[in-house]
């Protein structure tokens, strides 16, 4: 879809930390769609029409847009109708975000306008990808030791955004201290 430069509407059904947002302005940015980003946790009847008028005025100019909402699944029966036109005429390209069942949790008609992708929880070695890569980034190894780099892969339980956030607290330590163990300090 994104080599093509249509993207479908899409529902991104999975477990916290599994890459939804990341998909999405990936393939917004693949496909050279404009991204907006709303919460239906955050975001009402208001900011949806703002960003369906914002849409449009883009579509007018030859842009697409996608719209990704989070936590889709928060919005009503009535606030998920409100897509429907726009997702019917073009206007937006709707990319929603659930940590639930859709099949239940959004409307019949919004779910048959969708393709929905099913996110699974990361593996051990995606996540201890997700670590060498953020060791580049930092430029530095974890200052840890092997045992406790398996048991900060092991507590992240498939969540890349959790032990991102948990490497971020490690690397914030500082390179003076020395690495964890699970054997604690040493006396001198």
């Amino acid at each position: 879809m994104a080599a093509a430069r249509r993207l479908a509407s899409m529902i991104l059904w999975g477990p916290p930390g599994t890459g939804k947002t990341t998909i999405a302005r990936l393939l917004a940015k693949a496909g050279g769609y404009e991204f907006m980003q709303i919460s239906a946790v955050f975001s009402g009847v208001a900011d949806l029409k703002k960003a369906f008028e914002q849409a449009r005025a883009r579509r007018m100019a030859g842009q697409s847009t996608l719209l990704f909402v989070d936590e889709i699944h928060r919005f009503n029966r009535a606030q998920q109708d409100g897509f429907l036109p726009f997702v019917e005429e073009g206007i937006v390209t709707l990319v929603g975000a659930t940590t639930e069942n859709p099949s239940f949790e959004l409307n019949g008609a919004l779910l048959s306008r969708c393709q929905v992708f099913v996110l699974k929880r990361l593996t051990e070695e995606s996540l201890e990808l997700l670590l060498q890569r953020a060791e580049v980034a930092e430029n530095r190894p974890l200052p840890i030791d092997a045992e406790a780099r398996s048991t900060l892969v092991s507590m992240a339980d498939g969540d890349g955004r959790y032990l991102l956030t948990l490497a971020e607290t490690l690397f914030s330590i500082g390179t003076d201290t020395p690495p964890c163990s699970r054997s604690g300090p040493t006396r001198r």
